[in-house]
């Protein structure tokens, strides 16, 4: 794996606020609203003049708003027509492929900068018309029709995964409380709550009705209730990522002329994706993504780093077993033991290994099509220092590492980010 022919950087990134926004915005608005807050924090500015081509992330606005064609809509909504714009899918890892895909067009000198959108709007469609659309990433021939939607795809990884390495539902559970902490900071996450603090206004309903208040001695006996119901054992709801609206943009600028909108660049230094077989029925072991471990080994390789260097990142946390593997996959952590460091509290904001500052898919949602760049917001955000409330880590945060997963692990694409070396 070589490096990039020329250096590139991100040189703005901003995003809409998540959440369930339908009917008051859809594609178009969400997409305006990332754009705006990422113009805002291009330190010098940027106008649609300076941007070669606009490549968009996007799994289904075809099933979910019954629009195709999509590039070319975003681009003409910010004065970017006639320029290139092309849409992207790859499931949950769609606008991870479009970043990618700039990433190497920049390095081989076709454009000088380019503008890549995330974006979904999911809400439009009843919850049970998401599963049926999320579950066209899956296999549709033998799993789906089987009832292996995404929760039982992930349940069965997570079963596999108690049975080898002797993971518990407390440590999934550990999962989801540590990202509704980074998630309660963040001001443009879906779910701004603890569960401590859901768990406090469940009680206090209770209460106001009359009702027999739970003896819930903490979080985990809340989320061991039925509050928290099984949806596909061992996964409970609070074990899923949301259901979300939500648009991100980034920019990203060849080492040419980034001194034109920023002295302060973040630049690309790893870029890799990897794939895996679409049924889980077809690989060989359930406890590992060999699409990560592939899009890892590439960004590595590239960037001359090595997990140990590695001080921030952001992972695809769909199901909170899914961020456990990924910090196995990723080579933070052995295998099976993941589980005890995020008990140790290491993956905490003030852990030694800060793992979803923004909330993650759990707190800060998962507009599927715009969770790729997404997570590069916050990595723009935490290495210039700007992290909105209390999330900021308290450290100068010189290289991060953001993994984007497209539905149960058959896409994969693993960016590294870094200051000036």
């Amino acid at each position: 794996m070589g490096k990039l022919a020329r250096r590139v950087a991100m040189i703005g990134a901003g995003m809409s606020k998540f959440g369930a926004h339908f009917p008051h915005k859809r594609n178009p608005d969400l997409w305006i609203d990332a754009w705006l807050d990422a113009v805002s924090r291009v330190d010098n500015g940027i106008n649609p003049k300076d941007i070669d081509a606009c490549y968009v992330g996007n799994y289904s606005s075809d099933l979910f708003n019954h629009q195709g064609h999509l590039g070319p809509q975003m681009a003409d909504l910010v004065g970017l027509v006639p320029k290139p714009a092309g849409r992207f899918e790859g499931a949950c890892a769609s606008s991870g492929i479009a970043l990618r895909q700039a990433i190497l067009a920049i390095a081989s000198g076709v454009h000088d900068v380019i503008a890549v959108s995330g974006v979904e709007c999911m809400t439009e469609q009843p919850t049970v018309n998401v599963t049926d659309i999320l579950a066209t990433a899956s296999d549709s021939l033998f799993e789906y029709p089987a009832g292996a939607t995404f929760p039982g795809l992930y349940g069965t990884l997570a079963s596999a995964h108690f049975h080898k390495y002797g993971t518990t539902v407390e440590d999934l559970m550990r999962v989801g409380i540590k990202n509704h902490e980074n998630g309660k900071e963040n001001p443009y996450a879906q779910m701004q709550s603890s569960i401590a603090d859901m768990m406090e206004s469940k009680i206090a309903k209770i209460e106001k009705s009359g009702g027999e208040v739970p003896d819930w001695k903490d979080e985990f006996d809340f989320l061991k209730s039925r509050s928290n119901p099984i949806i596909a054992y061992p996964l409970r709801l609070f074990d899923c990522s949301l259901i979300t609206d939500g648009a991100a943009c980034v920019f990203l600028g060849a080492e040419d002329v980034v001194k034109n909108f920023t002295d302060d660049p973040i630049w690309i230094t790893g870029t890799g994706q990897g794939s895996a077989a679409l049924s889980l029925h077809d690989r060989n072991e359930l406890t590992s993504f060999i699409a990560t471990k592939e899009a890892a080994r590439q960004a590595y390789e590239m960037s001359g780093l090595k997990p140990k260097d590695i001080q921030v990142a952001e992972v695809h946390d769909c199901f909170t077993i899914a961020e456990i593997i990924a910090l196995e996959d990723l080579g933070f952590y052995e295998k099976g033991k993941a589980a005890e460091a995020i008990k140790n509290g290491e993956t905490k904001r003030d852990g030694s290994m800060p793992i979803n500052t923004s909330g993650g898919l759990k707190s800060k949602g998962h507009p599927v099509g715009a969770t790729g760049a997404a997570f590069c917001v916050e990595a723009f955000k935490q290495m210039r220092g700007i992290a909105e409330r209390n999330r900021q880590v308290k450290f100068d945060v010189e290289r991060m590492l953001t993994h984007n997963l497209g539905g149960s692990g058959a896409t994969c694409v693993v960016t590294i980010f870094e200051k000036e070396r």
